[in-house]
């Protein structure tokens, strides 16, 4: 027996008895964990590899200290730098559609199904809260299918705090809660006082459906009052994807109809509007920023959807490619939503082919398949910068900053909507990028870089985070990526899909 072969065989050993010892079959335990019973059988024989979250997993189901002491404290990445990446990959669900659907679920007091739901902290996080307040929630299969299935009465006052304050999507909740009670506290997002700029906007969609918030300390003390169906289209002040999704939210147990101006017509806002669709709502000009929601006094449906794929991770793994110089095949990109970034990679030099189109599984989408060629890229002429779709996705305008640092020339983007995110992007200086801070809002970057190993704990910024990451995949020798929750939040299994295309990447914790 191998030494590898050896320790699955211990693990599974430790398992099996922390199974018996907690009263589990192997069925119990499989479908609590969102796995085959078979899959339990193989690892409980050390004949199954083990991630470290998904021993975390069993660790914290069964409640054994001994399966779960060695997942915990913060994971590290190790990154041996310069492979060559092969093959193809598939994109996997919206993370941003899948925090929206999951909020949207508590509109509907039937059985709702979401196929493929993305497996990430944020998510888990989401669930807690979920079922903190009485809804039933179960992973189907390995496919990632999940069920929700929400009471009649909600027990807001048992509300999940800790996991309420490490997720930012925790304030969608104020458009379907509103609906289910007349007073309740909800709160703050992400640990801290978000204050009153970050929930103004959501305050802006919701003050015409009767909701008043007020910040007390650690909490939003939410008020709803019942007000006349006539209302005046609702003008958003900022043209936000959670922003115009909390109002939606709203207006799809508000009867009547509801016109929502200045709405964001992004991805996860399309795939939102679907989804309520199907549970029944009437909606005009999706994809567009003007809405036309017709409401309904009670949704009561069983409904399946399945949410689109993720146009940042299709750029994140486009990015991977041409930062190592690789031939992959990114399959399922979401091409309505990456135009505008393979438009400017393409006036870069970026070489790909493209697949003819096809639909998501929402029936809505339009997807294709890219792979990417080893590519010579020189600086665009412009500087980059994001704009509310159609323009450059907000969240993909980082991954710019290592591909600049490719190209030959000098590069100028301009992240104007977060106040310091740019700041993060210096952090490639320490692999030997050349990275200037012009303010908190722009960098000058000079390529090409000869990539070098280095040590840096990972920034608090999750698409940053994923760029420091990638860069590390061209660097000459070993780095290390220290404390990845934050790429743990907003992707899932990155680091052992990326192995799958050759990259070496070793997840690690502290002794």
């Amino acid at each position: 027996m191998t030494e590898n072969e050896n320790y699955l065989a211990r693990i599974g050993s430790l398992i099996r008895d922390a199974r018996h010892h907690s009263g589990y079959t192997q069925a119990q335990l499989a479908a609590d964990l969102g796995t085959s019973q078979s899959a339990i059988n193989r690892i409980e024989k050390g004949q199954q590899n083990l991630t470290l979250d998904m021993l975390s997993r069993i660790g914290t189901t069964l409640d054994s200290e001994l399966v779960g002491m060695g997942a915990s404290g913060p994971s590290h990445l190790r990154v041996e730098g310069q492979a060559t990446l092969s093959g193809s990959i598939e994109v996997k669900s919206s993370k941003n559609a899948g925090v929206a659907l999951l909020c949207a679920s508590l509109l509907n007091t039937g059985t709702t199904v979401l196929r493929k739901v993305a497996r990430i902290e944020e998510v888990n996080r989401l669930l807690e809260v979920l079922t903190s307040i009485g809804v039933k929630a179960r992973w189907l299969n390995e496919e990632n299918d999940l069920e929700l299935q929400v009471p009649e009465q909600l027990d807001i006052a048992s509300i999940n705090a800790e996991a309420a304050r490490r997720t930012r999507s925790i304030i969608m909740f104020l458009g379907p809660l509103m609906h289910r009670a007349q007073q309740f506290q909800l709160p703050y997002a992400g640990g801290c006082d978000l204050g009153t700029r970050t929930v103004e906007p959501h305050m802006t969609a919701l003050r015409p459906f009767g909701l008043d918030v007020v910040a007390a300390e650690g909490h939003y003390q939410v008020t709803a009052t019942a007000i006349a169906e006539s209302r005046r289209p609702i003008v958003l002040t900022e043209r936000g994807d959670t922003v115009t999704e909390n109002a939606l939210l709203a207006a799809a147990l508000s009867e009547g109809e509801t016109v929502i101006r200045n709405a964001s017509p992004n991805y996860m806002v399309q795939d939102l509007c679907f989804f309520l669709e199907k549970l029944g709502v009437e909606i005009d000009g999706i994809g567009t920023t003007t809405l036309r929601v017709r409401g309904r006094s009670e949704i009561r449906t069983d409904v399946e959807y399945a949410p689109s794929e993720d146009p940042i991770e299709a750029m994140s793994l486009i990015t991977a490619a041409i930062v190592t110089r690789s031939s992959i095949t990114v399959q399922r990109v979401p091409i309505e939503f990456m135009e505008i970034e393979l438009a400017i990679l393409e006036e870069m030099g970026f070489r790909y082919d493209r697949s003819e189109e096809y639909v998501a599984r929402n029936g809505q989408t339009r997807l294709v398949d890219i792979t990417t060629h080893p590519s010579d890229l020189k600086a665009p002429i412009d500087k980059i910068h994001p704009m509310p779709f159609p323009g450059l996705n907000i969240d993909n305008l980082p991954f710019f900053a290592v591909i600049a640092a490719t190209a030959e020339g000098q590069t100028l983007l301009h992240d104007w909507v977060y106040e310091n995110r740019a700041i993060y992007l210096t952090e490639l200086n320490k692999l030997g990028a050349k990275v200037k801070l012009m303010d908190p809002h722009r960098v000058l970057i000079d390529g090409p870089t000869h990539w070098s190993g280095a040590e840096i704990v990972c920034p608090p910024a999750l698409r940053p985070a994923v760029v420091i990451l990638l860069a590390m995949l061209a660097s000459k020798g070993t780095s290390v990526l220290r404390s990845v929750y934050v790429i743990n939040r907003g992707y899932e299994d990155l680091a052992a899909r990326l192995n799958k295309l050759g990259a070496r990447i070793e997840t690690f914790k502290d002794i």
